[in-house]
């Protein structure tokens, strides 16, 4: 764990800097493969050269993140590939340094702490592509790879593997292709990275969740172990800013290590469990306000796409508003997850996920516990009236995310019953997360209009809010069914 004083530096701009998401599917191929006729351009034959860097633990291969200095064609950049969501972000610094850069280093300070890094391994691919297109639209670009591996001086391995990266195309013609490529002779990788199999390490997989009969600590543990895992992957990318799935996840995260701690309350000692849920609190505070900045930015950039011109000039300058906000809360952010705090936080939260000393014996189940949940749940929505405020909608919204994720932590036991209570939380929360983004989108339309200078500006951000009062009013209407389909099949899960 880093130093509390220790002094991040920022990413330089000044280099070329960029980012980019990949959404892949890999394959594996024997020698000789050939690729099937498809629709597209055949690209220029590459080679790559790419030292990877790690500490002498693999720390970041083990959290499947990877940092490389790669040459193509005379071209000298670092690259860090850092987890997305399901896919992952890669950053792409434009540098000649022969150690990796401080700003790329600052990103991975949970993740290194004082540990150094070294180059692992060097790893040469001589790449035949090839873009698909429907038409003009560039589908997915497929890339066959000769790899081999130098280790040491010497060469270790030599394979093959074929791997297909989404451009504009959706996921089933990510899908099409595999069958075609299956076809013509590719078929399962082992899921591997090419660094894992350079180094000979096993494909990463996460815990397995505890049997149904497991006692209620092992539930606990397994669960702040994901969670705690799922935020630091996704920290370097919250700490980067440029893409908004990054810290929604570390949000997620924190939320849902919240509702570990808050369902297993009457197991955990309460000094110790109190404290953690503050501090918890904080950084889900920290992070909320970026993360309601990133829903209203894509909402109202969405909405921009069907107006006119000169509408569409007039909201542009209210989206500038919100993207200025969030940069000056994105350093508020990054100055906190630098914090003395912060870094105290994490390590708590790793003790945790591995020690069972603030966990009280008892004859508890996890059934029980999320049991429990639903009741609160229940009871929220039988004292609702006919014409509920918008503040107790929000609170139902945050109980049936209380009792969706209590039911999921008892997730190797579920039944059907069980299973249909789930996506009926779900489906209520999802609805209600929409209806409270209609609240915060007119709260920033009011702001807009508050700045506006001309009557037309009055005239659009006036048809914005009346159009968040018809969202909100719509799910008012459809919510009251799905809180009776959701009651009705919380009462055959939970009795």
């Amino acid at each position: 764990m880093p130093r509390s004083d220790t002094q991040l530096a920022p990413l330089n701009r000044s280099r070329s800097i960029s980012s980019q998401t990949e959404h892949e599917l890999k394959l594996a191929v024997a020698p000789g493969f050939r690729m099937p006729r498809l629709p597209g351009t055949p690209l220029p034959r590459r080679q790559l050269i790419s030292t990877y860097y790690d500490t002498a633990a693999y720390d970041l291969a083990h959290t499947s993140i990877t940092l490389r200095h790669r040459i193509e064609q005379g071209k000298k950049s670092w690259q860090l590939q850092i987890p997305l969501g399901d896919d992952r972000q890669e950053i792409d610094v434009i540098d000649s340094e022969a150690v990796p850069p401080a700003s790329l280093r600052n990103l991975l300070i949970l993740h290194l702490g004082h540990r150094k890094l070294m180059p692992v391994v060097t790893i040469r691919v001589w790449r035949r592509g090839f873009l698909v297109r429907h038409g003009r639209v560039p589908v997915a670009e497929i890339a066959l790879d000769t790899v081999s591996v130098d280790k040491n001086g010497r060469t270790t391995q030599c394979f093959h593997e074929l791997e297909i990266e989404q451009r504009q195309g959706g996921e089933a013609s990510l899908r099409s292709l595999e069958r075609q490529l299956r076809e013509a002779g590719a078929f399962d990788h082992d899921g591997r990275p090419k660094l894992f199999r350079a180094l000979s390490l096993p494909p990463r997989t996460s815990p397995m969740q505890p049997q149904a009969e497991a006692p209620v600590v092992e539930y606990i543990k397994w669960a702040l172990s994901q969670h705690v895992g799922w935020l630091l992957a996704h920290d370097p990318g919250t700490r980067l800013g440029t893409e908004p799935e990054s810290l929604h996840q570390m949000r997620v995260a924190t939320r849902r290590l919240r509702a570990v701690l808050r369902t297993a309350r009457p197991l955990l000692l309460p000094a110790w469990m109190t404290s953690l849920q503050q501090e918890l609190k904080w950084l889900s505070e920290l992070l909320g306000p970026a993360r309601d900045l990133d829903v209203q930015i894509a909402y109202f950039t969405e909405e921009s796409a069907d107006l006119g011109e000169r509408d569409r000039k007039l909201l542009a300058q209210f989206i500038s508003q919100l993207r200025a906000q969030r940069a000056a809360v994105q350093q508020m952010v990054l100055s906190e997850l630098t914090s003395a705090r912060y870094f105290e936080l994490i390590r708590r939260l790793q003790q945790a996920a591995q020690a069972s000393s603030s966990i009280l014996k008892s004859s508890l189940t996890v059934r029980q516990l999320a049991k429990r949940e639903f009741k609160k749940l229940r009871n929220a929505i039988c004292r609702l009236g006919p014409s509920p405020s918008d503040t107790r909608l929000h609170k139902i919204r945050i109980k049936a995310k209380r009792a969706r994720y209590a039911t999921e932590l008892a997730c190797s036991s579920l039944d059907k019953p069980v299973s249909r209570f789930v996506r009926s939380t779900r489906t209520v929360q999802d609805l209600l997360g929409i209806h409270q983004d209609a609240i915060q989108a007119e709260c920033h339309i009011r702001q807009f209009l508050k700045y506006s200078t001309s009557v037309r500006a009055g005239f659009l951000a006036g048809r914005m809010a009346e159009r968040q009062r018809h969202r909100r009013d719509t799910i008012r209407k459809d919510i009251k069914p799905l809180f009776k389909t959701l009651l009705k099949r919380g009462k055959k899960a939970w009795g």
